[in-house]
């Protein structure tokens, strides 16, 4: 929606960005100034829609009738509880000239969610009146003047209409969107609604032990059998729980016990082809056959008393200490009942 007016001097043509699509049922009626003698401000159709939290802008075309060069800048005042900022393409508009300037709004975010106590009668104000005063000058004018030390060429009066963004208007027939109480009608039910689906579409963050808050983390231990009395940390406790099944599936396996390990301390898993030895987490078998009598001759190849045959020894060099209390507690647990091992902390070299 384009608006026109002109003076002797000047003609403005002021054109919102987004524009108010229904009809406004609470119109306010034309500023005026209070002045004895002084006619009506023009009011211009320029009807600005504002969401709170996103600038809304108006672009102001301004054209000079005179002969005259002239040095231009704009003045908006009114009762709008946001800001304006001013842009001017140059300021310097000759002689039957034109140039833009794009006038911005920006309101707060939280503009229908803070809190303000209203009488009986009274109602939060959501369409206001604002004057757009032109001023000029023969010489150019400094940032931050006075604009009453220019003259006043032309003033027009137009509207900004703060409304809510309704995303329910999208599901209903077009005209709906004539009735301008319809919208705030239905943002009540949008603010209502919009926690319950959010979380409806995020329910899966809810389920993944990584993203999940900390109070339902418990949940999760127990929705998968894991156990919940040992003091892991939170960040440990989230790792843990979310490699649960896989460590139950190897447990009693090298592999197993190796990724235990690496989800506890956090040392890195070394690539297969790395050295047993020189790994950051080291499971080396000792085993041997044993006593078999089909294959052991006491006094030879066997010695009564002595060996261990399903022994194990684990070395973890890590270079930050490591709870070895819990870390045999750890050994214990997914190791079979029937293995010795032995254990050895060392710092990373």
């Amino acid at each position: 929606m384009k608006s026109t007016h002109s003076t002797q001097i000047l003609s403005l043509q002021l054109t919102p960005m987004q524009l108010l699509e229904s009809s406004v049922n609470n119109g306010v009626s034309a500023w005026k100034r209070e002045q004895d003698g002084v006619s009506p401000i023009p009011e211009s159709d320029a009807r600005l829609r504002l969401c709170p939290g996103e600038p809304s802008e108006l672009v102001v075309k301004i054209t000079n009738l005179s002969a005259h060069r002239l040095h231009i800048y704009l003045h908006v005042s009114g009762l709008f509880p946001g800001r304006c900022i001013s842009d001017v393409e140059g300021g310097e508009l000759p002689a039957k000239g034109r140039i833009e300037a794009v006038l911005r709004f920006e309101l707060e975010a939280d503009f229908f969610e803070e809190r303000i106590t209203l009488g009986p009668g009274e109602y939060k104000v959501l369409d206001y009146k604002q004057v757009l005063q032109v001023y000029a000058r023969t010489t150019p004018v400094e940032l931050g003047a006075d604009p009453d030390a220019g003259t006043l060429l032309a003033e027009v009066v137009f509207s900004i209409h703060v409304r809510p963004r309704s995303r329910y208007l999208n599901y209903l027939p077009a005209v709906y969107k004539e009735v301008d109480l319809m919208g705030r009608l239905l943002k009540l039910f949008e603010q209502a609604f919009d926690p319950s689906i959010q979380t409806l579409e995020l329910f899966w963050a809810y389920l993944d032990p990584l993203t999940t808050p900390e109070t339902l983390l418990p949940f999760l231990a127990y929705w998968v059998g894991w156990p919940s009395d040992i003091p892991w940390s939170l960040d440990q406790q989230r790792r843990l729980i979310h490699r649960a099944l896989e460590i139950y599936r190897w447990r009693g396996t090298r592999r197993g016990l190796r990724l235990y390990l690496h989800l506890y301390t956090g040392l890195p898993l070394d690539s297969p082809e790395t050295p047993e030895s020189e790994r950051h987490i080291s499971i080396q078998e000792t085993f041997s056959q044993g006593f078999r009598l089909d294959a052991s001759w006491l006094g030879e190849t066997t010695l009564v008393g002595g060996g261990r045959p399903y022994h194990f020894i684990v070395r973890l060099r890590s270079p930050t200490p490591q709870d070895e209390t819990l870390i045999r507690t750890i050994i214990e647990q997914e190791k079979p009942v029937f293995c010795t091992y032995e254990l050895y902390l060392e710092g990373r070299r």
